[in-house]
């Protein structure tokens, strides 16, 4: 009988992707796939470090499985166990750790240490774990299939030489290192063979695609600048992608402000392909705050950007992550912030309580905040987010949308066919039909269904072209 295998993923997309790859190595080598919740042999855990809460969600469900299982083999992959490696060695819930740079021969170690579990030698059980910032290369993986939907994400980057004041993220994934074009255009060919019509490019810090070719060095005291962005490569990534036979719709991850310029958005234009959804990570509306979080653009900068993807896509969703309570904000830098995201318009943003990461600038700064006066301010922040978010699909009331089917959801015991517009709004169709699956079809959006979804029918030349 074979044995069996459970995966659960916290955290990025691209953490999403590498557990794809390491579940796909796994279904190759007959292994049987079962639930997290359910008994197995070998549980994987692909951990994230980017808040407290996210450390804490990890040593949970690595605990859990050890309770699901007490013979079962426990693995700890990623962030988690590349920023607190002597925790996890010490963890006797745990009996394999895997650094991000290793995940590509995950399957490999795994079943070795499966193979030998009985033997006395287990003292190299943790021994996967390299320096990541030693990581040079990129470690390449290739997905031949996929549990998406019909949206895949693809990653093309990983690292960042950044350096923001209170991301853990560089400690935890290594310097820039990105994906050749030639890998990336090879794995979506085949993903296209197998119906996936929508990929969205990913990375740790996309907008970095190619920089490490640059030659230069980089760190706090000397930052990625201007120019460098100048020299992006992502734009020539993009353009090989839309040129794909069968690639009908192109998203990006989030993406650097000062990567925005005329010429990358005119070429983005050209490919045909790109989603007009750009995700940009702000922080703070408050120059002050942004200086201390080292963001290295103004408010002003960040603006303009906004306004010249509008330029060039009409009503685009633009999205951004905002960070609630970091280190000595002032009740006027929350109000700057406040007020700036109204003023840029965002479609959605993502608000979060500060959270402090051992080994980053801003875990050392005075005037921390307390829990409750970052509760206080994200929920301002959401309310007004929700508002707004409303605002932007109101716009679509009444218009014409082309959408992309995903699947059959139940929403107040009824059946409907949910997609996403190209702006990335979340379109159903009434008791939809599932030949629609995976579909792009023209729909007239009629209002709202609830607070997340809206409402359409197909058009009538679609009716027809359905066959419905």
């Amino acid at each position: 009988m074979s044995k069996k295998v459970a995966f659960h993923n916290l955290g990025c997309k691209v953490n999403s992707y590498e557990l794809e790859f390491v579940q796909q190595r796994f279904t190759e080598n007959d292994f049987r796939i079962v639930p997290f919740d359910q008994k197995a042999d070998i549980y994987v855990v692909n951990t994230c470090t980017v808040t407290n809460i996210a450390d804490r969600k990890s040593r949970q469900m690595l605990h859990r499985a050890k309770t699901l299982n007490p013979d079962a083999i426990v693995v700890a992959m990623g962030c988690y166990v590349e920023t607190s490696k002597d925790e996890a060695r010490k963890d006797l819930g745990i009996d394999v750790l895997i650094g991000n740079s290793d995940k590509g021969h995950a399957y490999e170690k795994i079943v070795e240490f499966l193979n030998n579990k009985d033997s006395n030698n287990t003292e190299d059980k943790h021994l996967l774990v390299n320096d990541i910032n030693e990581t040079k290369k990129y470690d390449e993986f290739k997905l031949s299939f996929t549990t998406e939907h019909t949206r895949v994400h693809v990653k093309i980057q990983d690292g960042c030489n950044q350096f923001c004041s209170y991301c853990a993220i560089p400690l935890a994934r290594g310097r820039v290192r990105s994906r050749k074009i030639e890998d990336i255009v090879s794995e979506i060919e085949g993903l296209c063979r197998n119906n996936y019509k929508e990929f969205v490019l990913t990375g740790i810090h996309l907008s970095s695609y190619g920089m490490e070719n640059y030659n230069i060095e980089i760190s706090n005291e000397n930052p990625v600048g201007y120019s460098e962005y100048e020299n992006a490569k992502l734009i020539d990534a993009i353009e090989a992608v839309a040129k794909i036979k069968g690639v009908k719709r192109i998203r990006l991850g989030s993406l650097e402000p000062r990567i925005i310029t005329e010429d990358f958005l005119k070429r983005l234009v050209a490919t045909g392909k790109i989603c007009p959804h750009f995700h940009l990570s702000l922080q703070s509306g408050s120059d002050s705050v942004l200086k201390r979080m080292n963001r290295r653009y103004s408010t002003d900068e960040f603006l303009e950007k906004t306004k010249l993807i509008r330029e060039y896509f009409i009503h685009a969703g633009i999205t951004t992550d905002v960070i609630a309570g970091f280190p000595g904000e002032t009740n006027e830098e929350f109000i700057e912030t406040k007020e700036y995201m109204n003023k840029v318009d965002f479609y959605e943003a993502h608000i979060f309580k500060y959270s402090r990461r051992r080994g980053t600038l801003a875990d050392k700064m005075d005037n921390q905040l307390t829990d409750k006066e970052k509760s206080v301010r994200s929920e301002i922040l959401i309310k007004d987010a929700n508002e707004r978010s409303r605002k932007f699909r109101e716009y679509y009331i009444g218009k014409r949308a082309e959408v992309l089917f995903e699947e059959i959801i139940v929403i107040g015991g009824e059946d409907y066919l949910t997609g996403y517009t190209r702006e990335y709004v979340k379109v159903v169709l009434k008791s939809g039909d599932e030949k629609l699956i995976n579909e792009i079809r023209d729909v007239h959006i009629e209002g709202f269904i609830n607070d997340e979804v809206m409402s359409a029918i197909l058009c009538k030349d679609e009716v027809m072209n359905a066959g419905l």
